[in-house]
Formats: C-alpha cells, structure tokens, sequence
C-alpha cells in the first residue's frame, strides 16, 4: 500500500467509526508506525480533510457534527470538570471543544469530543494522570464549550442543567 492508499484508508476508517480512533490502533491495522499515522493525519489535513484530534484519537468533523452547535461560557474550577460534562451528556448533547482567551495568545481551542459519561470518564483520567492543567485554569476558570446538540429541547436541557450547576455565565 502506497502513502496516498494509506491516507484514504485513514479517511474511509475514521469515516466509519463510531468513537474517536487512536493513532496506535490505524497504525496496527495499517501495518506501520504511529508516528507514519502521526504524518499521515499532518497531511490529510493540510489537503483539507477535517481531522480532528481528541484526546482519544481522531475523528473526521463532518461524520461526528451534525445537530444544532451552541456556545456557552462556563466557569468553575478543575474539580467541577468532570459534573460540567455529565451535566451536558446525561441532556443527550454532546462537548466539541474547550476555548480560553488567553491575553497574549488569544483564542486557544482544544478538541474534547466528548458525547457520553464513557467519554467524559475517559478525558478526567486522562487529565487527572498528567501534569497538564486544564484551559480554564489559564483564564481564572473561565472558557467556552461548543455544544452539540440533536434538537432544541436537548439544548435547552444541557443549558438548564449547566445553570443548576451554578457554571453557566449568561449576561
């Protein structure tokens, strides 16, 4: 298989998967390094492909995005991380990104991709077994979610139940 045949086949694969595909798992079935896959994923995106990286692996953005997209800014501290997303999952909605205005960076996005406890679950661990900080805690604890959400009700579910929380910031 040549380099172009392995990127389609990159493509064809995130296209049909169901959940976020680690680099480690295409390189395996493709039969090469993660960091070819690494490249690989570099490449599709510089042609344009919407890969986006998680912190479970990659998804393509047009299979995964599909519903009504809002933004809601937050603030709480990293101990409430983790009630923030299951409060926006158990409404049947899902968490795309987290964005933080930074003073001298400006507008820094991170792809979080997560739509279920599983998802959440996973992205706390894997937070809580590093030494990163979280976003937030660059801008005080405050930052932007991009929601998506399947319909009007589930929104409105989702920001309800972020303003139970105490989290959501409204004007």
């Amino acid at each position: 298989m040549n380099a172009q045949e392995r990127r389609q086949s990159i493509v064809r694969t995130l296209r049909g998967a169901d959940a976020p595909v680690s680099a480690s798992t295409l390189a395996q079935a493709l039969g090469v390094s993660r960091q070819i896959v690494v490249g690989d994923v570099a490449l599709l995106r510089a042609q344009g492909t919407p890969v986006a990286a998680t912190p479970r692996g990659y998804v393509l953005r047009e299979t995964r995005e599909k519903g009504l997209r809002v933004t809601v800014a937050c603030r709480h501290t990293s101990a409430g991380i983790r009630d923030e997303l299951y409060a926006v999952v158990d409404a049947g909605c899902g968490v795309l990104n987290v964005i933080v205005e930074h003073p001298v960076y400006g507008q820094i996005a991170g792809e979080l991709q997560v739509f279920c406890r599983y998802d959440a679950d996973r992205f706390c661990e894997a937070l809580d077994a590093s030494s990163a900080e979280p976003l937030c805690s660059l801008t005080g604890d405050v930052h932007l979610h991009t929601l998506l959400c399947p319909d009007e009700p589930r929104r409105d579910a989702a920001l309800a139940a972020l303003r139970n929380l105490g989290v959501l910031q409204e004007s």
